[in-house]
């Protein structure tokens, strides 16, 4: 069995995307909007470099809210794992939820459910630990929310929460603790990715 570092997408790899106008905070849906943040691609070079294969689980809901198209989720996701690749890093999968349960104007009724895959439940970790024969004991979530902590506990991984000080979206997480708390935390991927190789230096 394989050891998986599974990753969430946005504030996590790449940026947020911020309208300076009128102050809304998006996730990018389309590849020209690919940021990468801070020790991301180094991070998970890192881990890959040590025997972990990676993975990506993302919500996605905006095709259920009527923000943008589905086919523009898989568009940027697509992106997502090119550019990675550019730059040696290998997402052997991707998994994304774009369900919500409550959808949203001009949103696709099909994709309104109380899904089992969308985090902070297990599904789609669930699912990656599957495909990619991952032993769940050995692998990590790694993500940027409550959510992701909490889907991670559910599938029975170790997790990394990625919290850096200077981004006013997480306010609220600096100021109580997460039940579960992460495993280890961390400002930036390549933070993480050292407290994880300090507890398993190599998978291999």
């Amino acid at each position: 069995m394989t050891c998986l570092a599974i990753f969430d997408r946005d504030a996590t790899i790449i940026d947020v995307v911020r309208d300076e106008e009128g102050g809304a905070i998006t996730s990018a849906f389309h590849p020209d909007q690919l940021r990468f943040l801070p020790g991301a691609i180094e991070g998970m070079r890192a881990l890959q470099d040590a025997g972990y294969l990676l993975a990506v689980a993302t919500n996605q809901p905006g095709p259920a809210k009527g923000q943008f198209s589905a086919e523009a989720v898989r568009r940027t996701n697509a992106a997502l794992v090119d550019t990675l690749a550019s730059h040696g890093v290998d997402v052997r999968a991707l998994a994304v939820c774009m369900h919500h349960p409550e959808g949203g104007p001009g949103g696709d009724p099909a994709l309104v459910s109380d899904c089992d895959c969308r985090k902070p439940k297990a599904g789609m970790l669930l699912s990656l630990l599957r495909r990619l024969d991952g032993e769940a004991e050995r692998s990590w979530m790694i993500g940027d929310s409550a959510g992701d902590v909490a889907a991670g506990r559910a599938a029975g991984v170790r997790t990394a929460l990625i919290l850096a000080a200077n981004r006013c979206e997480l306010c609220p997480l600096r100021d109580r603790p997460l039940a579960p708390s992460p495993d280890v935390r961390g400002a930036t991927i390549l933070d993480v990715s050292r407290e994880i190789l300090a507890m398993s230096p190599a998978v291999v």
